[in-house]
């Protein structure tokens, strides 16, 4: 990794072409530009699961670390190819002034005629679409579920602003349980009468995964509280029996449905990276998040 001080975007992609001729890579591949705004505190963590994202995407990763917007203006970068990198890396570290100006720092460091993500590891700005880093992004990819305060009031958020490109890892992270479902309906095609999930109190996949039942099904939705792991039961009522899939250790579930037996089944806690590369798979507006986050307003509405 080459250190720049006090630099600019130029210098930056100067640098960028310059590792790659030492590399004797003139060419690398890449298939899009993942910008990563962060802090400095999740900086680490958030580079390294793009990191290990990017062995299934080659990409450009630009990590973008704002300062307090106090002093004079700076940017300071780390930029690199290598080390376990698929693509090129710059951490980019903003002060001063320039803070109120990222977006023109990024823009010419994006790879031209390839797609843009925008990823928010933890806190996010209230309407991604519109922010001038997001709006710099085909897709914006938030995760509620790691805002440093209010987990359900930033997901609600997220579902009030959403725009075509937006999601959630939140709502990622439910991927397995939507499949596992499906597949039980379609293998013994019963008519349901009611859900019922059960998670952590807090849980802005639990609610995604309500909100998604009771959009797709039609039917009456309940809410109940458990100590977790995360989501730890999911109960549809049908008139002959419940189709139920329990998993209490965040690792192994059990399928449970009228008139066969039970059956054990993997449904493992994802980590981040494996998150963050599936949503680096899609391109196009997702439909089904669209609608199951219009769900989860009424739904929440009605709770309030």
């Amino acid at each position: 990794m080459i250190e720049l001080t006090d630099t600019n975007a130029a210098e930056i992609a100067a640098q960028f072409t310059r590792s790659r001729i030492r590399a004797g890579s003139p060419a690398m591949g890449m298939v899009m530009t993942l910008v990563v705004v962060v802090d400095e505190d999740d900086a680490q963590n958030a580079m390294e699961a793009a990191r290990e994202a990017s062995h299934e995407h080659p990409a450009r990763v630009l990590g973008v670390i704002h300062g307090d917007g106090r002093g004079a203006a700076q940017i300071n970068a780390q930029v690199g190819i290598g080390q376990g990198w698929s693509g090129e890396t710059a951490l980019i570290r903003l002060k001063g002034e320039v803070v109120k100006h990222a977006a023109s720092v990024v823009l010419p460091l994006l790879l031209p005629d390839s797609p843009v993500v925008v990823w928010w590891p933890t806190d996010h700005p209230d309407d991604p679409a519109a922010d001038p880093l997001g709006a710099l992004g085909k897709r914006r990819i938030t995760d509620s579920a790691f805002v440093s305060r209010g987990k359900l009031k930033a997901l609600r958020g997220q579902c009030e602003t959403y725009a075509p490109g937006n999601t959630d890892l939140a709502w990622t992270r439910i991927t397995p349980w939507r499949a596992l479902l499906a597949a039980a309906l379609d293998q013994q095609p019963l008519k349901v009468r009611s859900v019922r999930v059960t998670a952590e109190r807090i849980s802005p996949s639990a609610d995604l995964l309500l909100a998604w039942l009771a959009d797709r099904l039609k039917v009456p939705a309940e809410r109940t509280n458990s100590q977790g792991p995360g989501i730890t039961e999911v109960v549809l009522e049908t008139a002959e029996g419940d189709i139920r899939i329990a998993r209490p250790d965040g690792r192994l579930a059990m399928l449970s449905s009228p008139d066969r037996p039970d059956r054990p089944v993997a449904l493992k806690r994802r980590e981040l990276p494996e998150l963050l590369a599936e949503e680096l798979r899609w391109s196009d507006e997702d439909d089904v998040y669209a609608a199951t986050a219009k769900r989860l307003l009424a739904l929440t509405g009605d709770r309030a």
